[in-house]
């Protein structure tokens, strides 16, 4: 007689336990949150160290006010792009990096418009013109005086701000040789300018032109002797000597 197979039963599996897993879950962000109570709450959540380098125009103080922050404020709780937007709008900054480093530090590096000129205030004093044509007080007595000095400019004339802007791009050789800049417009050149040299030249040019024309001014002042320079459509030069020489020819005709 045969045995009838039994089939065999298997072990029933255990259900899994869901409930010791959601503890867990929740435990954890309850010490999440718990922590993070306690960090912004804490000193290290705080800006604790400002330092500034670049700035010579603005003190500290003045550019901590601009961008809106001080020791104490939460340190995630303005972005660096939004402090680098407020201290560009400074007209004597060219460009602003704000660096954060963990924890609490905030370093600001400033790079400002280079000086390009100066003038003379009515009260003797010293103002600085930036490649911009902002003006800068310059409250050192002892400024060295190597770049042009700007006379008789009217502060609302619109080529002000141009010259400064291409002074700013000729080579600092050449801008260190310029010991003075007098607007001279005429009807075909408003912005005609004449501009006195160190070495002892006379140069007649514009303001649309001088950096186009800065190379050739250069190099006839390194190759030749002092004389009037032009320097617009047509470039001339003629030395001194020849027109002291000519000049003491139209006298002599003249006494004949």
């Amino acid at each position: 007689m045969h045995k009838a197979n039994v089939p065999v039963l298997k072990n029933p599996i255990p259900p899994k336990k869901k409930g010791g897993r959601k503890v867990a879950v929740i435990l954890f962000l309850l010490v999440l949150v718990l922590l993070c109570v306690l960090f912004f709450r804490s000193s290290l959540s705080k800006i604790s160290e400002i330092t500034f380098e670049g700035n010579t125009y603005h003190s500290n103080e003045e550019l901590l006010e601009i961008a809106g922050v001080q020791m104490g404020d939460p340190y995630f709780g303005t972005s660096n792009g939004k402090i680098e937007g407020r201290l560009a709008e400074v007209p004597s900054i060219e460009t602003v990096t704000v660096d954060k480093s963990f924890p609490g530090k905030l370093h600001i590096l400033v790079k400002e418009h280079p000086v390009v000129a100066y003038e003379f205030t009515d009260a003797g004093e010293v103002n600085g013109l930036l490649a911009n044509g902002t003006k800068v007080s310059q409250t050192n007595g002892s400024t060295l005086m190597d770049k042009p000095i700007l006379t008789g400019w009217d502060d609302k004339d619109p080529y002000l701000s141009k010259l400064c802007m291409k002074l700013a791009n000729i080579p600092d050789a050449l801008l260190l040789d310029i010991s003075e800049i007098i607007p001279s417009p005429t009807v075909s050149y408003p912005d005609r300018i004449k501009m006195y040299t160190r070495s002892g030249f006379e140069v007649i040019s514009s303001i649309s032109v001088l950096q186009d024309k800065a190379e050739y001014m250069g190099m006839i002042m390194d190759s030749q002797d002092p004389g009037l320079l032009t320097l617009l459509e047509a470039d001339t030069y003629v030395p001194f000597d020849a027109m002291e020489v000519e000049n003491g020819d139209e006298n002599d005709t003249t006494h004949d």
